[in-house]
């Protein structure tokens, strides 16, 4: 009874064995296909996959879906000056024939004069170095002056006010300087200032022609 048990359950798996795969498909007996080869397709590849380094992901997660278009500089406000009366006439001349109406003017302005902290006069190169090694040990910043009306000497500051210089001097005076002196370097200024309210880049390439009637004075950043 036990052999015919055996035998039973040996015949059963070879006759599983030989249905799983495929033996008995010539006689109409075999496993439903499963084969999807539209599923294979879609099917990631993993040899082609790789890790991203930290640098490639943060400029993937950087890069948008579309490129902008880069949006066009701002235009910027410009002056130069002052110009003496002479050199405000022709300038005005070549700026009506170059420039667009309303974009400049030429309007009276005042520099501020310059008020300086400085120590000198002094007569020998010695005495000058020995002054600079005073300021180095107390901690106090100077530049050489050269301005023949003050130098040789060392400046301590500059300043658009006596009392802003007067008001520094102290300070100075409290930390060990001694010979400090406050003069005007530079009285008001009045003249005539181009203003240029919004330059754009067509427009600075206009102002390339014009720097001649600049008479060397730069354009610069309106001042608030």
């Amino acid at each position: 009874m036990l052999r015919l048990v055996l035998l039973a359950l040996l015949l059963a798996n070879a006759a599983t064995l030989a249905w799983t795969q495929g033996w008995l498909a010539s006689y109409g007996l075999a496993p439903a296909a499963q084969a999807e080869p539209q599923r294979l397709a879609q099917q990631l590849r993993p040899d082609a996959m790789r890790l991203l380094s930290p640098a490639e992901a943060r400029q993937l997660e950087g890069t948008p879906a579309t490129v902008a278009t880069a949006a066009p500089a701002a235009a910027e406000c410009l002056q130069a000056g002052l110009f003496t009366d002479e050199q405000a006439g022709l300038l005005r001349t070549r700026l009506q024939a170059a420039l667009p109406p309303g974009s400049w003017s030429l309007e009276p302005g005042t520099q501020a004069g310059r008020w300086i902290i400085y120590m000198g006069r002094y007569s020998s190169p010695e005495t000058l170095a020995i002054k600079r090694g005073e300021l180095r040990r107390i901690g106090v910043s100077f530049e050489p002056l050269a301005d023949p009306a003050f130098g040789p000497g060392l400046l301590l500051g500059q300043f658009n006010s006596q009392a802003e210089a007067d008001d520094e001097l102290a300070r100075l005076s409290q930390r060990g300087v001694r010979s400090g002196k406050v003069a005007l370097e530079r009285p008001d200024l009045r003249g005539q200032q181009l203003t240029l309210p919004a330059v754009d880049a067509a427009l600075k390439t206009q102002l390339d022609g014009l720097k001649p009637q600049l008479a060397g004075k730069a354009l610069v950043a309106c001042r608030p």
